[in-house]
């Protein structure tokens, strides 16, 4: 096999794949190294629980990434030419509660207003002003999202120079609560607004992470809760056709070691077997805390800044579910036809936060905050015809009491017990005699699988705060992709901006990385494939 590239990039994740894709578009001979036997990284479908159901084993949603430039004119062919296909309910959002009733978010916010105004007629109306607000400031956070983070000194000298960026930064700065306290009365109505922005994995009353509150219910209205035809690993499938289509190639089963330097210069990747060469650029799904794993001549200060990153205050754990039958909500048929479904257990916001402090002091939920639905509602190719397929997800932290993140492998069983228990005031049908299989996806599951990206069990990579978002993330002099020190290396992950979740991130590390090669990136994603 040729040893020789172009380009060479670490990690078949989707970011890597979008950026080894633009590349290889663009005539540039690319290379993607993964360690694992399949492609996809966080985006990954497979048979983990029985023979003809399929699990999404990290992400499920594309909220984030169908309002890409890269998807809205398939710039790499991914619809068009590649097969991809998308899927989503008029309903993207429920939350349940314990006395079977519910509220909805639609994609129609009269709707929605309508679900809140059950509980309160001066929330729904609140909440129909909050939506205006958000459809306006949409096209602006889209702007910031799909592009490389403009540097935050000034940023913030032009928000705090009008009323309106103002407003925006002292929202920015806040936490979900203190907004969700403003805006809403009514407990349910903002333990609504309050989950979907969970999902992000930061506690409700985290100061500088209120962005989320905006961006969860204004992408929903506007493309409800993408979920891929045949499951979120279609996206990767459709990714690798293009990458080969265009040229390039990805090989499975190997581990980069080393990131190779010379005189200064990222030169090539080293796994335990092989070297290659890249002549142009080397990119690399490598966390900041473990830079100087991978990369010499590093400059120290800037290695002890990427290891004061912060993780994300909560993991994820998941119970993968094959059911005999559909799952059925006490709630009845409307929650059904919902896409993305919470469970709460919760009457109050401090309840809420109470049932959070077990993960905020390392301890283990003995009531986790659930949520799950089942896929075959939106997908009937991912389960046998009338059966169901499902993640039952919650909040937990990566470390343990008494044996650390270790200790996960003795009790994922037993906590995934918990889970099913605890769901069973909402679903009617989840019982041992409509569960075929299971599969435990812990934390620590989630880091052996992506150990560079992964780091720590954090799925996002590392947290979405406001010192670590946008210009910041993951530090200031990371934040255009570029190692100092280290010419043509770049990083790509959910670590960096736009963050974690599946935005298609690889397009705004590659933007630099065609600048710095003196290729026209709008030339080539416009050219029609």
């Amino acid at each position: 096999m040729d040893k020789s590239y172009d380009v060479l990039i670490m990690g078949a994740g989707h970011n890597g794949l979008v950026a080894a894709a633009y590349l290889a578009k663009a005539g540039k001979k690319v290379l993607v190294l993964e360690k694992n036997p399949y492609a996809g990284g966080g985006v990954l479908t497979r048979e983990i629980t029985a023979p003809g159901f399929l699990s999404d084993v990290h992400s499920s949603t594309h909220i984030m990434l169908v309002g890409n430039p890269m998807m809205t004119n398939d710039e790499l062919g991914l619809y068009k030419k590649f097969g991809l296909a998308y899927k989503t309910m008029e309903r993207p959002h429920a939350t349940l509660f314990q006395d079977k009733s519910f509220l909805i978010t639609s994609r129609n916010p009269e709707e929605t207003c309508a679900s809140i105004a059950q509980f309160s007629t001066k929330d729904a109306k609140a909440y129909a002003e909050f939506a205006k607000i958000g459809q306006k400031m949409l096209p602006m956070m889209l702007q910031g999202i799909y592009a490389p983070p403009a540097p935050m000194g000034p940023t913030l000298a032009m928000m705090l120079g009008s009323v309106e960026g103002q407003e925006m930064f002292q929202t920015m700065v806040r936490s979900p609560l203190d907004f969700v306290n403003e805006w809403f009365e009514h407990e349910r109505t903002k333990i609504h607004i309050l989950r979907p922005a969970m999902e992000l994995l930061q506690f409700p009353d985290e100061q500088g992470t209120s962005t989320s509150i905006f961006l969860y219910p204004i992408l929903q209205n506007k493309f409800g809760n993408p979920k891929a035809i045949g499951g979120s690993g279609k996206l990767a499938e459709a990714l690798v056709n293009a990458v080969e289509h265009f040229g390039g190639k990805v090989l499975l089963n190997t581990e980069v070691t080393r990131v190779i330097t010379e005189k200064g210069r990222a030169v090539g990747l080293k796994t335990d077997s092989e070297t290659y060469i890249a002549r142009d650029a080397v990119i690399a799904a490598i966390h900041p805390k473990l830079l100087d794993k991978f990369v010499d001549g590093v400059d120290e200060g800037v290695v002890a800044r990427a290891k004061r990153t912060k993780a994300s205050p909560m993991a994820i754990y998941q119970v993968h579910l094959a059911l005999k039958a559909q799952l059925k909500f006490h709630a009845g048929e409307e929650i059904q036809q919902t896409q993305m479904v919470h469970y709460s257990h919760a009457e109050t916001v401090d309840e809420l936060l109470m049932q959070l402090d077990d993960i905020r002091y390392g301890r283990l939920p003995q009531k986790p905050i659930l949520s799950g639905q089942d896929q075959t509602r939106t997908d009937g190719t991912r389960a046998p015809a009338g059966s169901g397929v499902m993640a039952l997800q919650a909040f937990v932290p990566y470390r343990l009491p008494d044996g650390g993140a270790a200790r996960w492998d003795d009790i994922k069983t037993a906590f995934g017990d918990l889970c099913i228990e605890h769901s069973q005031p909402f679903v009617s049908n989840m019982t041992p005699e409509n569960i075929i299989a299971r599969n435990e996806q812990t934390p620590l599951d989630h880091e052996r699988h992506s150990p560079t990206s992964f780091y720590e069990g954090d799925i996002h990579g590392i947290g979405g705060y406001f010192f670590q978002n946008a210009g910041l993330r993951p530090t200031p002099e990371l934040a255009q992709y570029r190692v100092p020190g280290v010419d043509r290396l770049y990083l790509v992950g959910p670590f960096m901006h736009p963050g974690g979740s599946v935005f298609g991130g690889g397009r705004n590390t590659v933007m630099n990385v065609f600048k710095d090669l003196n290729l026209d990136f709008g030339k080539v994603a416009s050219k029609p494939v």
